[in-house]
């Protein structure tokens, strides 16, 4: 059962050839018998046969919706009611969030079941998942290998089977890149077009929740529960939200595919260039034409993110500080040694990297001279894909410049480690759609295929996904172990 589509399985459940609870039984198993991934913080098993039992009544009563009884997983920085909600951190690893986020409250509704809380960067700050409090994230291709991040443990629950589809988080690349380091399909939508209330905010303008599937098929029935307009959410885009499902098969031809040249660089490793390459000349034979475009300040985007990103982070976290909630050191001496031991205590190094970053851009006498620039940057990045996606429909490219990188190969270099989303950091900070699909292998780890589109077009997003994974096999494969 592992191997089916959320489509086949709700199949399967209307049709009684299995129940909820036997197929939430037959993931838990799973779950169990591969905790060495260490893609799970948390086990809700209890809540999911509960959950599962109920889902079961309502498949008898006829009331459901396609993820009616279906186990998925949600990332672990969507609060969860009655449920440890960590983030990836010493600072909430005891916090039980009172409240569902609005995420939660649309799966909940919709009927489906839920395994557990997924591992991940700390406050999503990380391409490797391996700034995680709960330990390093091991890749099912190759367990020595980091699966990306932040929502590395999402994209190692889908590759290795141990959840139908999960919920991920992009800020600058942790849906798509660990999508594409693990071979799965992730979909980072427009910004505002899936709620914030309740997601954890590392970077208040650039977060957005989105799916992460076997296929596009799989993560446009996600979307459409995800979607729409929150009133608790100040972000959140009051817009209709299209039947993701219905446009899936709709025709490709003539479909401008425009490859930034920024893309294909030196640092873009020769073979994953082929591969994207290849990729690209399925969409040809589908009748697609293609056309050399250019993102002239793309080389400025990953400074601007970090100046952007850190200084909102600074701003975010400062909640996080002893008093209200989260982890307090014993015995403080007094309000200033309660911070000061609380947050340098709790907080990994990476996540005070951020802090220190975003706080001194935004000090006094460096503001203008940081933060604003970075700002005045992004405008410009978002300028260069709207003249570009003014000559064609749709932009193609690498997801990320190297495939899975081993554990601990880059935790001592953190340049090094923030090229890895050389690629997706500047379609956050324009708050376009993009989606990474699984396009072929080097040296036996998944390499992904890039596609980004305008504003609120993740339906043909999905439908120009789904038009690949028609013709190709790749999105099917399942790393060795795990069958």
């Amino acid at each position: 059962m592992h191997n089916k589509t959320i489509t086949d399985l709700a199949k399967g459940l209307r049709s009684q050839e299995f129940s909820s609870v036997e197929l939430t039984q037959a993931y838990l198993k799973r779950i169990k018998k591969h905790t060495d991934l260490n893609c799970y913080i948390t086990f809700t098993e209890e809540q999911a046969l509960k959950s599962a039992q109920q889902a079961d009544k309502q498949l008898s009563s006829g009331k459901t919706s396609l993820l009616t009884g279906i186990p998925i997983a949600q990332k672990d920085i969507f609060c969860t009611q009655d449920v440890k909600t960590t983030c990836g951190s010493k600072m909430l690893d005891t916090f039980i969030a009172p409240y569902n986020a609005t995420v939660i409250e649309k799966f909940n509704l919709a009927g489906a079941v839920m395994l557990g809380k997924l591992n991940m960067d700390e406050f999503a700050m990380g391409s490797s998942n391996e700034t995680s409090f709960y330990g390093a994230v091991k890749n099912p291709w190759q367990t020595d290998s980091v699966p990306g991040g932040s929502s590395g443990g999402s994209a190692v629950a889908v590759s290795a089977r141990l959840a139908v589809a999960v919920t991920g988080t992009d800020t600058g690349g942790s849906i798509r890149q660990p999508a594409s380091l693990c071979g799965i399909t992730g979909l980072k939508p427009t910004y505002g077009r899936v709620s914030r209330y309740g997601m954890i905010a590392f970077a208040s303008s650039l977060d957005q929740g989105g799916p992460m599937a076997r296929s596009a098929e799989d993560a446009a029935i996600l979307l459409q529960t995800m979607a729409g307009f929150d009133e608790k959410d100040s972000t959140s885009v009051d817009k209709d939200v299209p039947d993701y499902s219905t446009g899936l098969n709709n025709s490709i031809e003539g479909l401008k595919i425009g490859l930034p040249k920024e893309f294909f660089n030196e640092g873009l490793n020769n073979d994953i260039a082929n591969t994207i390459e290849t990729a690209v000349s399925e969409y040809k034979k589908l009748g697609a034409e293609v056309k050399e475009v250019s993102l002239p300040n793309m080389k400025l985007a990953i400074p601007a993110y970090y100046v952007i990103a850190s200084a909102e982070c600074s701003a975010n976290l400062s909640r996080f500080d002893g008093v209200r909630f989260g982890y307090r050191c014993d015995n403080p001496a007094d309000l200033n040694d309660l911070y000061i031991r609380s947050r340098g205590e709790a907080f990994g190094s990476e996540v005070k990297r951020r802090i220190l970053m975003g706080t001194y851009a935004l000090s006094a006498g460096y503001y203008d001279a940081y933060y604003i620039k970075a700002q005045k940057i992004r405008r410009l990045i978002a300028d260069d894909f709207k003249q570009a996606l003014s000559e064609v429909d749709i932009l193609m490219g690498p997801v990320s410049p190297t495939t899975a990188f081993g554990i601990g190969e880059k935790t001592n270099d953190p340049i090094e480690m923030y090229l890895a989303d050389i690629y997706t950091i500047a379609v956050n900070l324009a708050g376009l759609p993009a989606m990474s699909i699984p396009a072929g292998f080097v040296e036996n780890k998944p390499v992904g295929l890039h596609v980004i589109g305008n504003y609120f077009t993740e339906d043909k997003l999905l439908n120009i996904a789904h038009k690949y994974q028609q013709v190709t096999n790749w999105h099917l494969q399942t790393p060795k172990g795990f069958e």
